[in-house]
């Protein structure tokens, strides 16, 4: 198997616009992969542009009828249908949609074909993560589930056991449900509590089909969690659940709209703690998944001061490369930032929070906290259906 990390990359991907004002700016996009270069992590690893989805792989996950609403709302934006999800305030449509899509999911596929293949060891597309987009309709600024459809290729070509950590402010919904009823996925979603965000789903009672139980997961966060209790929630339930569930590849989802400078959510965690959320996944790929690692992007709405050096973080980890959070951020990458958002960029790779201080769940809980209530309620839910102590 080749050490490489591959990262997945077509200029075009920038084109999934939903237009001005929209949140989802593909300035995100560009940015990052500006920023990666800006740390010559080009030059570590493999950038590799896969071929659009075609047809009969976005029919793993998506429905026939789906699809061809999507690609006439991408012929003639003014005719979307808007039983399907499509040209909503949310999922605006657009002239060629259906192909950026079907490009980014293309990526996701690609990654997962080359980590199963031993192409590369990790594969990163940042411009994935589209976890809300569901078999028969868009949700969520997501049009195609690339997650769903990278996991589904995994399944086609043999793998057995595939876990999915989907750590974005939302819940993990498109995903949870396209492997509801598959005891061969493994879902765990943290994510803000559904009842102060969208999607409003994601309780942790939600633990899969009577065919499935135990395969998903949800630890549903109170509104204003910070870095510890961030990182305390997810090493109370995701490296015992990866442990007892060895997967043979690892599929992760690195929305970085858990921070406290997202405007579209309330959580409260730094880019340190997402950094240190992302070598956590890394070391347990290593430990339970020979290694096998495909890391994905999703949500993240502060594109400048947020999204580029998280996800670039995730790169470098990936790459065997990892930026320190003190690294300076290279000046030419901030005069670009100036010049194409008329923001003042970041000028390091922390939040000053470097490390981030968290406390284990073996030293004992509080029932009467919040934070630990949540967890409980996770574990409860799950742990006893697959054979572990709550």
């Amino acid at each position: 198997m080749s050490g490489r990390a591959q990262l997945m990359w077509d200029e075009a991907v920038t084109g999934y616009d939903f237009g001005p004002g929209h949140p989802m700016d593909p300035v995100r996009l560009a940015l990052t992969r500006k920023l990666v270069d800006a740390f010559g992590l080009d030059r570590e690893v493999e950038i590799v542009a896969a071929k659009a989805a075609g047809e009969s792989t976005l029919r793993l996950v998506h429905r026939q009828d789906y699809i061809g609403a999507v690609k006439a709302a991408s012929a003639d934006p003014a005719a979307a249908d808007q039983s399907y999800g499509l040209g909503t305030m949310d999922d605006p449509a657009f002239a060629g949609m259906h192909e950026v899509s079907s490009l980014i999911a293309g990526q996701s596929v690609g990654a997962a074909e080359a980590v199963w293949r031993g192409e590369a060891l990790h594969a990163v597309n940042f411009a994935g993560g589209l976890h809300h987009a569901m078999p028969g309709g868009a949700s969520g600024f997501c049009i195609y589930n690339d997650a769903s459809l990278a996991i589904a290729r995994l399944l086609e070509l043999g793998a057995e056991r595939v876990a999915y950590v989907d750590v974005d402010v939302h819940h993990g919904d498109g995903v949870q449900a396209a492997f509801w009823e598959d005891p061969r996925v493994l879902t765990i979603s943290l994510h803000e509590h559904p009842r102060t965000l969208f999607p409003q789903t994601g309780w942790p009672e939600e633990t899969g089909a009577d065919s499935a139980e135990g395969s998903a997961v949800n630890v549903a966060l109170p509104a204003g969690t910070g870095d510890a209790g961030w990182l305390r929630a997810f090493h109370a339930v995701v490296p015992e659940l990866i442990a007892d569930f060895r997967p043979q590849v690892l599929v992760t989802q690195h929305g970085a709209d858990t921070h406290f400078e997202d405007p579209l959510a309330h959580l409260a965690v730094s880019l340190d703690a997402q950094r240190a959320v992302q070598v956590a996944c890394h070391d347990l790929a290593h430990e339970y998944a020979d290694g096998r690692w495909v890391a994905l992007g999703g949500g993240g709405y502060a594109v400048v001061d947020v999204v580029p050096r998280s996800w670039t973080h995730l790169v470098a980890i990936a790459a065997g490369r990892a930026v320190a959070p003190e690294a300076v951020i290279p000046e030419g990458w901030r005069q670009e930032v100036f010049a194409r958002t008329r923001q003042l960029a970041p000028a390091r790779m922390t939040d000053g929070r470097w490390p981030v201080d968290w406390s284990g769940w073996e030293a004992g809980y509080d029932p009467a906290d919040r934070l630990d209530q949540a967890v409980l309620a996770a574990r409860r839910a799950v742990f006893p259906l697959r054979g572990l102590l709550a």
